[in-house]
C-alpha cells in the first residue's frame, strides 16, 4: 500500500508543459536560478500577487501590509472519504 506522499508529482508550469514538463528535465517555476524556492503570495490589503523568497521580509512590495495569503494551488486536490 503506497501513501499519497510517494505518489506526489511536482506541478509543472505553463512554460514547462510546452517544453515537455518535468520529464524533460525542465526546472519548475517555483525555483530560482540560485536554487532557492519562491512562493507566490497575495496581499491581504491591496490584493497584489507577488513572489517571496525564503529570506525576504514578510511584507507587501506595493503597500507594505504584513497580512499575506498563499496563492491557491492550480492542481486538483481530491480526498477519499470513508
Amino acid at each position: 500500500m503506497s501513501s499519497s506522499r510517494e505518489n506526489y508529482q511536482i506541478p509543472s508550469s505553463a512554460a514547462g508543459a510546452a517544453t515537455g514538463g518535468a520529464a524533460s528535465g525542465a526546472r519548475s517555476s517555483a525555483f530560482d536560478v540560485d536554487g532557492g524556492a519562491t512562493m507566490h503570495y497575495i496581499c491581504g490589503d491591496c490584493g497584489t500577487k507577488f513572489p517571496l523568497k525564503r529570506n525576504d521580509p514578510i511584507r507587501c512590495k506595493e503597500c507594505g501590509c504584513r497580512v499575506l495569503y498563499k496563492e491557491r494551488t492550480k492542481r486538483m486536490v481530491q480526498f477519499e472519504a470513508r
